[in-house]
């Protein structure tokens, strides 16, 4: 029997922008030997499956995440759409995450709150991994800080957008630093509350991910963090320009300890699965 499959871009309100979703919306009759090679075949930054009681498994081409931003955003999207809703909570491996959907479409979720810890090697080789000079870091000397909240994000503030837009780093050198974590950079840009961010993850098989979810939420708690942003402001981070494929996400590190990130979900197509 084949099995339906919907294509959406998140975090982006124009399609073939934002980043690329699979989303099996009814996976209960797929062997669950056949979801990582799915993912595989897809070829896309995450693939979901979706199961009874709004269970989601997430997936990459090489891995099986506990949680993830833009799979789940998407995920809600594609079911509140068949559904006739404007809320879902999905049942991830990192616990419940409630998504709802404003009249625009619009979607907000509340993410796991992340954790966070000190970088634990030394500075200068993650600078020399990412390819940032001397004058490329953060005048106040802002250290880096790992997050946990499912994944794991190593944040690095840089002085100057032109200091991220312009990063070419060693993948493989940043792979060996950081095997089970991705790295995003991020730097303020002139408007107020806005940030440009890239995100590489090459120990998870994704050079660079044009929208990284759960990424935004430990951005925001790490910006309030350091004085860079309000605690309940809802912050803009721009990310995927360099790769053709521009995204936008509203993170909100609330001061009661929520953590929301918001974006918008496009519809761009469906495949049918099936094999002997």
């Amino acid at each position: 029997m084949p099995h339906r499959c919907q294509y959406v871009d998140v975090f982006t309100d124009r399609p073939l922008t934002g980043n690329q979703l699979a989303v099996f919306d009814d996976a209960t009759e797929i062997p669950e030997h056949l979801y990582q090679p799915l993912a595989q075949e897809i070829g896309f930054s995450e693939t979901t499956f979706v199961l009874p009681g709004d269970r989601v498994r997430i997936f990459t081409p090489h891995t099986e995440l506990p949680f993830a931003g833009h799979p789940v955003l998407g995920t809600a999207r594609v079911l509140t759409r068949r559904r006739g809703s404007d809320a879902v909570t999905l049942q991830t491996g990192r616990g419940p995450v409630p998504v709802t959907f404003d009249a625009t479409g619009r979607g907000t979720m509340t993410q796991p709150v992340p954790v966070a810890s000190p970088w634990p090697c030394p500075e200068e080789e993650l600078w020399r991994a990412l390819g940032l000079r001397p004058h490329d870091r953060h005048p106040a000397g802002i250290a880096p800080q790992v997050y946990d909240n499912g994944p794991r994000h190593v944040i690095v503030v840089a002085a100057s957008p032109s200091a991220v837009d312009g990063l070419q780093p060693d993948l493989g050198a940043l792979a060996a630093l950081s095997p089970g974590a991705g790295v995003g950079v991020v730097a303020a840009l002139a408007e107020p509350t806005t940030f440009l961010v890239r995100y590489f993850f090459p120990g998870g098989g994704i050079s660079e991910d044009p929208a990284t979810g759960s990424l935004a939420g430990p951005l925001a708690v790490h910006l309030v963090a350091q004085g860079l942003a309000i605690a309940g402001t809802a912050l803009t981070v721009r990310q995927g320009e360099q790769m053709g494929r521009p995204s936008v996400l509203y993170p909100t590190a609330h001061s009661d300890g929520r953590v929301t990130v918001a974006g918008d979900v496009v519809f761009v197509g469906e495949a049918f699965f099936s094999w002997d």
